[in-house]
């Protein structure tokens, strides 16, 4: 009898510990399953949908991805219309269109906000200028104050247009470099993407671009800036006030500023801002 009773207690105890781990893998089964199908719901919350998004052409292969990532994820389409940033803040200007603005440096976003085409915006990465040689340097560029010096050929930004032509008047201000790059400037281009194809051609000696222009680039050199000579830039994000989508576009925006977005752009060669 003695031996009857174990024997029943330990089949009860093996029988409560399963039903225990049936119990447990069954929640846990749900949770999984709940899981599963937020993230589907998640996934077709903005199908059939689209937005238009104004972009500086320098950006465009990092946001070309970051727009197909988006799209793989949420099912909104992303389409870019992508130009030198004061083209862009003209076309907002006359057209009123559009969901979100990616500038290519923080004075363009300023320009966004005076303009009252949002009200706030998000710095995401850095832009950092540098100097585009062809492959080969044959002007033999090495540093900054090269680009001064007689009979070297400078393909550069339009000054009143584009981010980098900006930029770059003041950099040159900065290190009192403006005369002799005056005299060796031998076209202005409306994008830097058009300074890059320029370069590649060898129809200048230099030219000054983004860091992240030359990466992976195979028919120019990239020539980093000394940072005390320097102005670095960043990349600002923001939804424009005359969207009429502004959940979605709020969610594109967050996405670019996400650790994924972000990771897109640092697959492209920029340094993310933490």
């Amino acid at each position: 009898m003695r031996k009857i009773k174990i024997w029943t207690v330990l089949l009860m105890t093996i029988f409560l510990i399963s039903a225990f781990a049936l119990a447990g893998c069954s929640k846990e089964s749900a949770s999984d399953s709940n899981i599963n199908k937020t993230d589907k719901e998640q996934s077709l919350k903005y199908e059939g949908q689209s937005l238009l998004v104004h972009s500086g052409a320098g950006l465009s292969k990092a946001m070309d991805e970051m727009g197909q990532s988006f799209e793989k994820k949420y099912g909104a389409k992303i389409n870019f219309n992508y130009a030198g940033c004061a083209q862009l803040l003209s076309q907002m200007e006359i057209n009123q269109t559009g969901d979100v603005f990616v500038g290519g440096s923080l004075n363009d976003a300023e320009i966004a906000i005076q303009k009252g085409y949002t009200d706030k915006f998000d710095e995401v990465v850095y832009h950092i200028p540098a100097i585009a040689v062809p492959k080969g340097n044959p002007a033999n560029i090495s540093e900054l104050a090269d680009l001064a010096k007689p009979g070297v050929k400078l393909v550069l930004g339009d000054d009143k247009t584009n981010a980098i032509g900006k930029k770059g008047a003041k950099i040159f201000a900065k290190n009192q470099l403006e005369e002799g790059i005056a005299k060796n400037v031998v076209a202005r281009d409306a994008t830097v993407n058009e300074i890059v194809t320029h370069i590649a051609m060898k129809q200048g000696d230099a030219g000054l671009v983004w860091e992240d222009n030359g990466f992976n680039a195979k028919d120019i050199e990239i020539i980093k800036i000394d940072k005390e000579q320097n102005i670095i830039d960043k990349v600002p994000v923001c939804m424009l006030s005359f969207t009429e989508k502004k959940e979605l576009a709020q969610a594109f925006v967050d996405y670019v500023k996400s650790p994924e977005g972000k990771a897109i752009f640092v697959k492209h060669g920029f340094n993310p801002i933490e």
